[in-house]
């Protein structure tokens, strides 16, 4: 199986995800979903089955779809086991002989029908081993219904669930490690990746959760103009920062083999991914230093955490 990256190779490759769709501007999704689904070999198919998001109600509206793949909504809690059965299903045609090529099945999903809603789902999925990819757009919030808190959502986060002001300073818990709650599940692949600089990253780690056989999650910093509350423009720097402060490391679990697939030469504080965005912005005011300090500590035992399980 090779990883070797090359930009002008997949380019050149025929889109998977089309345009038209209705993802806002500024919102990474569409570029996570672009760039996973073009890991995929040219000659495969694949069948995408999609929980209920902002990635499924802006690139299906039936009888249209964004995807040149086969296609299927499912309900917000069960999108890992539609994708299993449908798994199960294809195998099953297979032996008889009815169907014939290379069909991959992924799901696409946002936090709030990862990390809490579909999460027994998901486990489940993981568990029996199902041949399958679930990728986590993590945008940190329930941003389709009206940017709610979910177990995703960073401590002190501003959301419409955990209001700033004389009763409270935004969420009050840290976020979930999903990845690392994946990663008990002794699956073959796990990877915490972003849609960062030349997509290096997202392609080699798409691509090893493709076509390794077995149950592969994939969970993927998506950030949301709307709910982060940062100028569209911004979104390959915020993404860029969350990288370079280690708020969102990127690593992978391989076999059970941790490595880490990027070290910042300068690790920078975690205020710089914090100050352009608006959910954020009360940590700024004065009497707030403590949540600064407070967020970057929790920042610093992660990556000490992780650098250990790494060797790094």
């Amino acid at each position: 199986m090779s990883t070797v990256y090359n930009l002008k190779r997949e380019v050149e490759k025929p889109i998977r995800l089309t345009g038209g769709h209705r993802l806002c501007a500024g919102c990474s999704t569409g570029v996570v979903v672009s760039g996973v689904l073009r890991a995929l070999d040219r000659e495969d198919r694949a069948v995408v089955v999609n929980a209920t998001s902002c990635l499924q109600v802006s690139t299906f509206m039936y009888p249209y779809t964004a995807y040149m793949d086969s296609y299927i909504h499912s309900a917000f809690e069960n999108s890992a086991a539609t994708c299993s059965g449908v798994e199960a299903a294809y195998n099953a045609l297979k032996r008889r002989g009815k169907v014939e090529g290379t069909v991959k099945f992924i799901t696409f999903a946002g936090d709030g029908g990862t990390y809490d809603i579909g999460l027994q789902s998901l486990s489940g999925a993981m568990e029996r081993g199902h041949d399958m990819v679930y990728v986590c757009y993590d945008n940190e919030a329930y941003m389709n219904t009206g940017i709610q808190r979910s177990s995703s959502t960073p401590r002190f986060a501003r959301t419409t669930t955990t209001p700033v002001g004389s009763t409270g300073q935004g969420k009050k818990q840290n976020k979930k490690d999903l990845t690392e709650i994946l990663v008990a599940h002794n699956i073959p692949y796990v990877a915490q990746t972003a849609p960062v600089g030349n997509f290096r990253d997202l392609h080699s780690k798409s691509y090893k959760a493709i076509y390794t056989e077995g149950p592969c999650f994939l969970n993927v910093l998506s950030p949301c103009p709307r709910g982060w509350d940062y100028p569209m423009a911004m979104l390959a720097e915020i993404i860029k920062l969350a990288v370079d402060t280690c708020v969102w490391p990127l690593y992978e679990v391989e076999e059970g083999v941790w490595r880490l697939s990027y070290k910042p030469k300068k690790k920078l504080p975690v205020e710089d991914f914090l100050r352009p965005q608006g959910r954020f912005r009360h940590m700024f005011q004065k009497g707030n230093e403590w949540m600064i300090e407070e967020a970057q500590s929790y920042v610093d035992q992660k990556w000490e955490r992780l650098l250990e399980h790494t060797g790094a």
